[in-house]
Parts: structure tokens; sequence; C-alpha cells
């Protein structure tokens, strides 16, 4: 696998390596020493799964705060879908900037996303299937979000008509931008 600096400070977009005979292929998605040595050290305590009957079907954006942030790496195993991250982190060089990643079953490719960062996606496609496993685990109460189309973030999402959201996740806040003082 080959990790390459994406826009948000810390995160990662992550290519596989595919070994592939008449059989299929084996490729590693998740290597501790590889990760660390990136300086992305994820100690994965949750692997979660989302099912997304219908195109349009949007997630998000949701952070955990400390001391209960979730490091995520995400991979779509079934279809396609645009994942995001917003850098909340004040301080972080990258803050209320976001970043947008295609990810397709097809071509195996993952993203790292660090803790501190607003996380959601959006399948491109009927039936897509986003897996993610994350570095702490969910926290009644810890939970934050932002909502997903938010106008001050610009979020560039491929799908904008006919989206589908949850009432909690149309229903987060806008961003409210921290300035130093």
């Amino acid at each position: 696998m080959e990790l390459q600096p994406a826009e948000i400070d810390g995160s990662f977009r992550i290519s596989i390596r595919k070994i592939a005979d008449d059989r299929g292929f084996f490729a590693r998605i998740w290597d501790e020493a590889v990760f660390a040595a990136a300086g992305a050290p994820i100690r994965n305590v949750q692997t979660n799964v989302s099912y997304n009957r219908r195109k349009g079907t949007t997630r998000g954006l949701h952070w955990q705060v400390d001391p209960y942030g979730e490091s995520k790496l995400v991979r779509c195993t079934r279809g396609a879908a645009f994942d995001v991250a917003v850098d909340v982190r004040p301080g972080s060089p990258t803050y209320g900037r976001w970043q947008g990643v295609t990810l397709t079953a097809e071509e195996g490719n993952l993203v790292f996303v660090p803790a501190g960062c607003a996380h959601g996606y959006q399948a491109l496609e009927d039936d897509a299937e986003v897996s993610y496993q994350v570095s702490h685990e969910y926290v009644p109460g810890s939970e934050r979000g932002i909502r997903w189309n938010d106008p001050a973030l610009g979020i560039e999402w491929p799908i904008t008509e006919n989206v589908i959201v949850s009432d909690k996740d149309a229903a987060w806040p806008d961003f409210q931008l921290e300035r130093p003082t």
C-alpha cells in the first residue's frame, strides 16, 4: 500500500498494491507499522459498515470530541462513495478546510481521516457500502456535527439533487470558525 498526504493535515490517500493471479487478488489495506512511520498511528478498536440503498445518500458530518477522538480508515467495499473530511482542530494548519476523495470498490483505495476532523460521505451509486475502522469506540454525548451542506464550507458534493439525509444530520448546525484571539 502507498500513503500519500492529502489536503487535510494528517490525512492520507491510500492506494493498494494488488497481487493478482487467475483466482483474483490479495492486498494489504492496513499495516500498523506503515501508518506509524507515516505519522498516522491508528489503534483499531471498532469496524463499522454502512449500507446505502440509494445513490445520493449522504451521511455526516460527524466527529467525537477529546478525549474520545476517532481516527478513521475508510474504504468503499461495494460501489462508490465520495468521502469528505473537514478539519475542525483549532490550531491545525488546515483548520476550516475540507477534502474530498472518491472511493471505489473496484479501485480499492482508502482514506485515513485523523481524529478531530468531521467526517461524512455520499453514495455515488445505489447499494454502495462503506466500511471504516475507528481508533476509539463510540461514546454517547461526545459526538458533534456540522450540517453536510453548510454554505460556509463550500463542499463540492458530486450529487446535489435528490440528496437523502437523516433528520439528525440535516439538523446539525453550521460550522463556527474559531478565530485566534
